[in-house]
């Protein structure tokens, strides 16, 4: 029977996928080209930012969030972190990392916070956004660098929307879940003292749900970490690139202290985020 011929392509999906993309790029390329602005204009800062201070301030810095939030001994190993990770002279490509890092979780939370609130209070918009928040979790990291490529072009800002689709679920999630797990008994009491709606998502939702969005965040920077590599394949720079230079050219030594750089790095802002997110 021709319904069970499964030698032959019968949906010719690809092609319908191939002909919407093509599509999208003749008739809206300007109009994506604008969405980057804002992206590349907050990493251009950052990258200034960075590239401009010297390294002693920023290690500096970055230990004094650590001793406010994760402790001394978290202090101690940030610092030393980022000591073996300039004299392992991949101090330029950790800056561009942590720009692109930050720039991704800004405009995560940016954009995933209200769509969690919205998802944690109405029944309806949790529907809608659970299969598409499915897919985006499920799909493979790959995937989402050829249409990125096809309507952004090359490069890191390209990589950053890339990673921004990439690791926007689990803070929508988790901030859904903390709206929902605020006791109702809270908010019948916060109604019947006479608190408008936006005073009861503002004054005791939001507080309450605070630790459960703070966990999202920290998941969302990691997994914008993890992305970092596969980033470097589209022309991101940062500390993939040595990961991806060492596996065209077999230089396991090149490779191995890039993705020892990527892993210390993911070790300090996880703790950091995390006493954050507790304090």
């Amino acid at each position: 029977m021709r319904i069970f011929n499964f030698d032959e392509q019968l949906i010719p999906l690809d092609e319908w996928i191939q002909t919407f993309v093509d599509w999208l790029v003749l008739n809206y390329r300007e109009f994506f080209q604008i969405i980057k602005v804002p992206v590349e204009i907050s990493l251009e800062g950052l990258e200034w930012l960075f590239f401009t201070l010297p390294p002693w301030l920023i290690i500096v810095a970055i230990a004094c969030a650590a001793w406010r939030y994760a402790g001394r001994r978290v202090t101690v190993f940030t610092v030393l972190t980022f000591f073996l990770i300039g004299y392992l002279g991949l101090w330029e490509d950790t800056m561009t990392t942590l720009a692109m890092v930050i720039c991704s979780v800004v405009f995560c939370a940016v954009v995933g916070i209200p769509l969690g609130i919205l998802a944690g209070r109405s029944d309806r918009a949790e529907m809608w956004m659970r299969p598409f928040l499915d897919a985006m979790q499920t799909t493979p990291a790959f995937v989402y660098l050829i249409p990125v490529v096809m309507l952004f072009s090359i490069g890191t800002v390209s990589g950053i929307l890339a990673t921004i689709v990439f690791a926007l679920p689990p803070i929508i999630r988790l901030t859904s879940l903390g709206i929902r797990q605020v006791h109702p008994e809270l908010i019948e009491a916060a109604l019947a003292f006479g608190a408008t709606s936006k005073q009861v998502l503002f004054k005791v939702q939001f507080p309450l749900a605070l630790p459960s969005i703070m966990a999202g965040l920290n998941q969302t920077l990691m997994m914008a970490l993890s992305m970092v590599v596969i980033a470097a394949l589209i022309g991101a720079g940062g500390l993939g690139n040595p990961v991806v230079q060492g596996l065209n050219t077999l230089e396991i030594g090149l490779a191995t202290i890039g993705g020892l750089s990527i892993v210390l790095l993911a070790m300090v802002l996880d703790r950091i985020t995390q006493g954050i997110g507790q304090k």
